[in-house]
């Protein structure tokens, strides 16, 4: 559909007609017309190609007669040229970074500028803590059960009105929409995974699942997060995979002795994490979860308010 340069992409001429005749998809016409508006050859290839439909020659009429109905202006003699004394050879300007910085900042979300930050150091910190100063050998069992939800708190607070005061204009846009919360999700995905991960290896196991067991649950959450959402808004959504996930974790604790919590929490823990099965599970879950996103995806144009 374009034609490319050492410059860049450039209109090629089935896109100018595509472009003329209104069968361009929305966001490709508004990416057309942001570069004719610096790129003189292909403006006039699109010209040409507007002048061709129907309505360009009605528009050619129109024109023609909005000047025959103007004010005649008597040519004038141009001004005899200024010598020139010597070549001027034109400078471009070299582009700033600060803009694809500060694009960058705001397309990671506010999860990764806010309180949610602040929330997955905490907890990483807290268990490092508990682990290895306090002596408490299941601190690596209350991560493993913690861990998959915080990602999800993460897509929640990264995504929808409620996150983003500007959420009407970016949503309306080309950049907007699934790409922008898969952006934010790629930025909390790339946060959590690796610190948590990390911190798990780091405390002792003590029966506890391996600690790159949460993971895939992990992702399969995040991934229907984002699928839900599309019919119930990002807040509703999260709370709904993570309530779930925690309430599989913790549906034995109740009826367990006051001594053996942990042990229990950790057999639960193994039973939803350990082994092919679940793991194969949580990977299914996981397409899943993906390609109902897929599906989906135009439902984020007109994501519900919640």
């Amino acid at each position: 559909m374009t034609k490319h340069d050492a410059s860049g992409w450039h209109v090629a001429g089935i896109l100018a007609a595509r472009y003329a005749d209104g069968t361009l998809p929305e966001s490709d016409a508004w990416s057309l017309e942001k570069h004719v508006e610096r790129c003189a050859g292909c403006a006039a290839r699109v010209s040409g190609a507007v002048r061709a439909t129907a309505a360009g020659a009605v528009l050619g009429d129109v024109r023609a007669a909005v000047l025959a109905a103007g004010p005649t202006v008597a040519p004038t003699s141009a001004p005899a040229p200024a010598p020139v004394t010597a070549p001027l050879r034109a400078t471009r300007p070299r582009p700033s970074r600060l803009p694809r910085l500060a694009r960058l900042l705001w397309a990671a979300g506010p999860a990764v500028r806010g309180a949610w930050l602040t929330a997955v150091l905490g907890v990483a910190v807290g268990a490092m803590l508990l682990g290895l100063g306090g002596g408490f050998t299941q601190a690596r069992v209350v991560l493993l059960a913690i861990a998959p939800v915080l990602p999800v708190a993460g897509v929640a607070l990264s995504y929808g009105p409620h996150a983003d005061p500007l959420y009407e204009i970016t949503a309306a846009t080309p950049g907007g929409g699934l790409r922008l919360a898969l952006t934010r999700t790629a930025a909390v995905l790339a946060v959590s995974l690796p610190l948590l991960t990390l911190t798990g290896l780091l405390l002792p196991g003590s029966g506890a699942p391996a600690a790159a067991a949460w993971l895939l649950p992990g992702l399969a959450l995040s991934l229907a997060t984002l699928a839900l959402a599309s019919f119930t808004g990002c807040r509703t959504a999260a709370g709904v995979t993570a309530g779930g996930w925690l309430c599989a974790v913790l549906a034995p604790l109740p009826g367990a002795p006051a001594g053996e919590v942990t042990h229990q929490l950790a057999e639960q823990l193994s039973r939803c994490l350990d082994g092919a099965v679940a793991q194969g599970a949580w990977a299914a879950a996981a397409v899943l979860g993906g390609a109902l996103l897929a599906v989906r995806r135009s439902a984020y144009d007109r994501l519900p308010r919640r």
